[in-house]
């Protein structure tokens, strides 16, 4: 083999000289242009053997090469399949930002796409090269495995965490902190004198000094001590942290909104529309009103006002609010507190809908025929005076419980409503006839008692939200089809076609279950008569899960693609800007509109160079961010919540089956969690995975998706938010009655 390499750099035409200096070097430098110029020329893989014999290198060398081959191998001068090196391709480089698992492998996020499946890129644990959660970086594409892009970090740009929170352990040097975030796959470590006196086990953030290499972990120091981690503060400050949301308004965003000057008349260019009985209708706790409705009959048919916070009327693009606002692009709602998109004298003063206050609104004004359909739409810049704040409840009893007590006391308002509660059903009627999907997943509720969760439960819902949701949707999509026809650029609330591997699976979750699947085209009316078909079933629960998991994420998109969740072809959020941007960029350009401004027309979103592509995708992962730490503080309390629990045995629901244990939902509080395959220690369980079960070798015993089990609480992982369960042996699992679903 080695006479057919020599002979072939011979016929390369390397000098002879060349080849003979090139065979002798062992500098570093030389070694590694010699092995990187072998294997051009050969054109095939070569062995380290093989390589060591072209060289000419002899048995004191064979370290020396051992190390160099490992070198090229770091810095991706060369690739390894087997035991056969080869050139590395020379792949494009692609911007992108890091998206890490607790697994610790990542995805690499392109710049400009949104990432959804089949665009991310697979980047494998030893391809990171130093990099991190969040972390702006360059890519190469390396491959292509099962449909997915694979690559490897070549540069990381910039760093996304400078600073982590965590738990302080101490050690006679100083100590290190083990990040609360499990997707930074290190410890940091603090010394002596960076420790602020921090005691062991403390929960503390740090600023990274140095990132260290593959070899050597970061260095840090503590910057703030936040306390005991069992302590709700303490959690929801960490998650806040973790999802580096903005907790405070900078000086400048605050000066503006102290000298803003609320609108007291009705000025050139607003509509009066005090003398209409406007009502906001929200929940206990609610203290931004930004949507209000009045409902008037007409002849057979129906007249809709929907009236929202004028907040552009405040805001002006490129101001230091609006700027702050797009950076947030959403209020976050956590359980002891709000980090709101606006200063709270906009959010909660200026532009809140209170009662007996004059407010600037925008309105929606909307004809509906007596079927439901709607027949006309105006708009109007508007000065409203709401009569009542109403809470959900209380809308409740008085047009749905017909509670005496609760109307008398809101007689002058109640005509209004019953002609609002008629035309919601005709709305709703309408809509369910057009195949929009109606999800009934239930929300968990946490209740704090000071520093401690005093309960989680589900949060009531009853069919006064369903009138609000049913008002507020007929103008979004009437306001997103206004624009659409007029050709105004605008953020729609685009929702796509489900995903067909997806929605393959869910089929054979379905079966599992012994649900009839409609045989027909897989289209909104599909999903919506399987979501009815399990209306009111102990299925339902798991139904309207498996359905929601199959859905692709709803996003924000200058281009009208319709919303598939809504069945509707022109879609986008108008009804809540107070706590959307979105909501915000769309009063903007339907004013645009109005007022047959067609030069000169200020952009919607602040920021040179940015386009409404640009801040769809910016928006929707500001949203995403919103939900995900609302998840990881409701796993947090949940934690908190059952930690001095452990030993009790809760009633639950089987909502998914591994082959490495079974995820359960908790009874009544809706809490989730897992019962490891090795705790299942009475017999050998196999996993049927087309079937979503695990069956016992030997007693045949069986565990599916849906059956109901009793599971005792065995362990609470605080740091990762994990509950671990077992079985509880005295109780068979009992199969899910589907009644026919």
């Amino acid at each position: 083999m080695a006479r057919k390499i020599l002979r072939k750099n011979k016929a390369a035409g390397l000098p002879r000289k060349a080849r003979r200096r090139t065979g002798r070097s062992t500098a570093t430098g030389s070694l590694h242009a010699s092995i990187l110029g072998l294997l051009t020329a050969q054109g095939l893989p070569l062995t380290e053997t093989e390589i060591a014999l072209a060289l000419h290198m002899g048995g004191g060398q064979l370290p020396a090469l051992h190390t160099t081959l490992a070198q090229l191998l770091e810095e991706h001068k060369i690739e390894k399949k087997g035991k056969r090196f080869f050139p590395a391709a020379q792949a494009e480089h692609l911007r992108a930002t890091l998206d890490l698992t607790s697994k610790g492998f990542g995805f690499a996020i392109l710049e400009g796409e949104q990432p959804k499946g089949g665009k991310d890129i697979f980047i494998a644990p030893h391809h990171l090269n130093g990099a991190s959660q969040g972390d702006a970086i360059l890519v190469a594409v390396t491959g292509t495995a099962r449909g997915r892009r694979e690559g490897r970090v070549i540069q990381v740009l910039s760093r996304a965490v400078t600073q982590l929170c965590g738990l302080f352990t101490a050690s006679g040097a100083g100590g290190y902190i083990t990040p609360d975030d499990d997707r930074l796959p290190y410890t940091l470590l603090i010394r002596r004198g960076d420790d602020l006196a921090a005691g062991n086990g403390m929960a503390v953030v740090a600023e990274i000094i140095d990132y260290g290499s593959e070899r050597q972990g970061p260095t840090g120091r503590i910057i703030e001590i936040l306390g005991d981690a069992r302590t709700v503060g303490v959690q929801i400050r960490m998650a806040i942290i973790q999802s580096a949301l903005r907790e405070t308004f900078p000086a400048e965003v605050e000066a503006e909104a102290a000298r803003l000057v609320p609108v007291s008349e009705c000025t050139e260019g607003r509509t009066d529309l005090r003398h209409l009985p406007h009502v906001t209708i929200d929940g206990e706790t609610a203290r931004d009103f930004d949507d209000a409705i009045c409902v008037e009959r007409k002849g057979d048919g129906f007249t809709l006002y929907v009236s929202i916070a004028d907040v552009s009327h405040y805001v002006p693009t490129g101001s230091p609010i609006d700027r702050e606002a797009y950076l947030r692009g959403t209020s976050v709602y956590l359980p002891d507190r709000v980090l709101p998109m606006l200063p709270e004298r906009l959010s909660n003063d200026l532009c809140s809908l209170v009662p007996d206050q004059d407010r600037p609104a925008f309105t929606a004004i909307l004809s509906f025929d007596a079927q439901g359909r709607r027949t006309g739409e105006r708009y109007a810049r508007s000065l409203i005076r709401s009569c009542r704040r109403f809470t959900y409840t209380t809308v409740n009893q008085l047009l749905f419980l017909n509670d005496p007590e609760v109307r008398t006391a809101h007689a002058d308002l109640v005509p209004m409503l019953e002609q609002a509660k008629k035309l919601s059903a005709l709305l709703k009627s309408c809509r369910t006839e057009r195949g929009s999907l109606d999800f009934n997943i239930p929300e968990p509720q946490i209740a704090l008692d000071g520093e401690q969760v005093a309960s989680i439960t589900l949060a009531e819902r009853n069919q006064a939200h369903s009138l609000i949701e049913d008002c507020m949707l007929a103008a979004n999509e009437a306001v997103a089809e206004t624009l659409a026809k007029a050709n105004k650029p605008v953020l729609y609330r685009i929702h796509e076609r489900p995903d067909p591997t997806k929605l393959e699976t869910f089929t054979d979750a379905a079966k599992a279950l012994g649900l009839h699947l409609p045989q027909s085209e897989v289209n909104p009316a599909w999903f919506a008569q399987v979501i009815r078909q399990a209306h009111g079933s102990p299925a339902e629960y798991i139904v309207n899960n498996l359905l929601l998991r199959t859905m692709q994420q709803a996003r924000y998109s200058p281009e009208n693609t319709g919303h598939f969740g809504l069945a509707a072809a022109f879609y986008l959020h108008f009804t809540s800007p107070i706590r959307r941007y979105p909501d915000l960029v769309a009063h903007r350009v339907l004013q645009a509109l109005l007022t047959g401004q067609t030069e000169h027309i200020p952009a919607p979103i602040p920021g040179e160079g940015k386009t409404l592509a640009d801040a769809g995708l910016h928006l929707s992962q500001c949203e995403r961010k919103a939900i995900d730490i609302e998840r990881n503080v409701h796993s947090r309390c949940s934690a908190l919540f059952l930690i001095d629990k452990i030993g009790e045995t809760f009633g639950a629901i089987i909502s998914g089956v591994t082959a490495f244990g079974l995820y359960l939902t908790l009874d009544e509080s809706y809490i989730s969690g897992m019962v490891p395959l090795t705790s299942m220690t009475d017999d050998y369980y196999l996993h049927d995975s087309r079937r979503y079960r695990l069956i016992g070798e030997r007693s045949n015993k069986m565990y599916q998706l849906g059956d109901r089990v009793q599971v005792r609480l065995d362990h609470v992982d605080l740091q990762n938010k994990r509950l671990s369960f077992s079985l509880v042996p005295a109780t068979a699992a009992k199969p899910l009655e589907t009644n026919g679903v």
